[in-house]
């Protein structure tokens, strides 16, 4: 069968499982299991785009239930998603939404946010592949406006010849030294503003753009506007581009990708579960509620948006959730069986913040020493001093309430806070922190309970 055909690796784009673990592996720490499944999901959505149409129609995406406390990497992993994929993706709060006939957000926008970024995703690519094309006609233009052509009938101000004049005001253009002139310039407006439509049940908004419903209509209203060189390359730009892409291409195009390639990651999902028991009136209705309005979006409908009607039956759905005041059978049984992957992350033990401290790229270690040398110090982490740190926060997480890694913040915070004060008096010094500097700075606090509570 043709569909079944091995398409060579090089041909199917984009990153491999493996590779983006690698890529994950430089940010996070541990959680292995959650990293795969989210790899293997990433790249189903590749291999799917190379499966003959009868059987890639039958192929839908398996959407993936993160359960783990706080802190342990579930934001994390998402947001480097985000940076590492090519596909539009974006991060909402279940919390945020309210069922129908509640005041608040409804799930569709999470649908016309993620077409939205799709959009603008394709129209970035459009102005790369026309950039150096816009940036010449902008150069024309400020050209025109500098030199403009004499009148009908009207001699040239000078015996020069026109092209030399131009020819020495593009050299005094592209060397700089034009940008603070003044020139008159055309700028067009949108011919009707944008407007905020409210939905019927008055809970959530959706802009309108009517200069995009009447593109081509009405004409763009235009007014002339004296402005300097370097503030006219921007206007100047962005009416170019507009010329040069096909905005209904883009939008067609956007529509697509939103459709085959769209991730949406719906952040505490455990927030609006029964917790355990059935609850009669109040918020818990409400909770029941949203998760039903969720189920459809995770079948698959269809969703109006101001660049067309999109489907969901291709997006991959991202759930996350502590789940500490219930459990994931607490979720509808229809939601739960829209969420056939489920990955468990791990507490985060100490060795796991000592390595948190130290290996990914932006460790804080690293993010502290970096923004100090800014101020002409140079931080520098003795290996013991790092221990300690990652201890302190370990039992601080026991004693107190779990965060996770956000704990290491407001410890590094708390200890670096007296050298970040002072900063500009020591400019030029090598500070290096031991384990007495640690000591010092956060055992007495990190001892006593109720300081530890209110300060770490």
């Amino acid at each position: 069968m043709s569909g079944w055909a091995e398409v060579p690796d090089d041909q199917i784009a984009g990153l491999t499982p493996g590779q983006i673990v690698e890529e994950l592996d430089k940010y996070i720490v541990g959680q292995k299991d959650a990293k795969r499944a989210v790899a293997i999901a990433l790249r189903n959505r590749m291999r799917r785009q190379f499966v003959e149409e009868e059987m890639r129609y039958e192929i839908k995406p398996k959407n993936i239930l993160m359960i783990g406390p706080t802190g342990v990497g579930k934001t994390e992993i998402s947001r480097r998603l985000a940076r590492l994929t090519t596909c539009p993706f974006i991060k909402v709060e279940a919390t945020k939404f309210t069922e129908v006939g509640y005041v608040g957000r409804d799930v569709e926008s999470m649908v016309r946010d993620l077409v939205d970024m799709s959009v603008d995703m394709i129209r970035e690519e459009e102005i790369d592949r026309v950039e150096d094309e816009a940036e010449r006609l902008v150069t024309e233009e400020i050209l025109d406006a500098l030199l403009p052509p004499p009148a009908e009938g009207e001699k040239a101000p000078t015996e020069e010849s026109p092209h030399k004049t131009r020819d020495k005001l593009r050299e005094k253009l592209e060397a700089g030294d034009l940008e603070e002139r003044y020139i008159e310039i055309t700028v067009e407006e949108q011919a009707l503003p944008q407007i905020e439509v409210f939905s019927q049940d008055g809970m959530d908004q959706m802009g309108i753009d009517m200069g995009d419903v009447l593109s081509g209509l009405l004409p763009p209203n235009r007014k002339q506007k004296k402005v300097r060189v370097r503030e006219a390359r921007a206007i100047l730009f962005e009416q170019v581009v507009d010329r040069l892409i096909n905005m209904d291409e883009v939008r067609q195009e956007g529509l697509r990708l939103a459709e085959e390639m769209g991730i949406i990651f719906i952040d505490e999902i455990d927030k609006i579960a029964a917790g355990g028991r059935e609850e009669l009136g109040g918020p818990g209705v409400s909770r029941q509620g949203v998760q039903r309005d969720l189920l459809p979006f995770l079948e698959g409908t269809a969703v109006r948006t101001r660049y067309g009607t999109v489907s969901t039956e291709n997006i991959l759905f991202i759930a996350a959730g502590a789940f500490n005041m219930s459990k994931p059978s607490d979720l509808i049984p229809e939601l739960q069986g829209r969420l056939p992957i489920r990955v468990e992350l791990d507490n985060l033990t100490a060795s796991d913040f000592l390595r948190i401290l130290t290996e990914p790229k932006d460790a804080l270690t690293k993010q502290y020493a970096a923004l100090l040398a800014t101020e002409g110090i140079v931080l520098e982490f003795e290996p013991d001093a790092i221990e300690g740190l990652a201890t302190i926060a370990y039992e601080l997480n026991q004693t107190t309430e779990n965060i996770g890694a956000r704990r290491l913040t407001t410890v590094m915070e708390k200890l670096i806070e007296e050298i970040s004060f002072e900063a500009d008096r020591r400019r030029g010094e090598t500070i290096v922190i031991d384990r007495a500097y640690v000591s010092a700075r956060l055992a007495g606090i990190a001892k006593d309970p109720d300081l530890s509570r209110y300060i770490l």
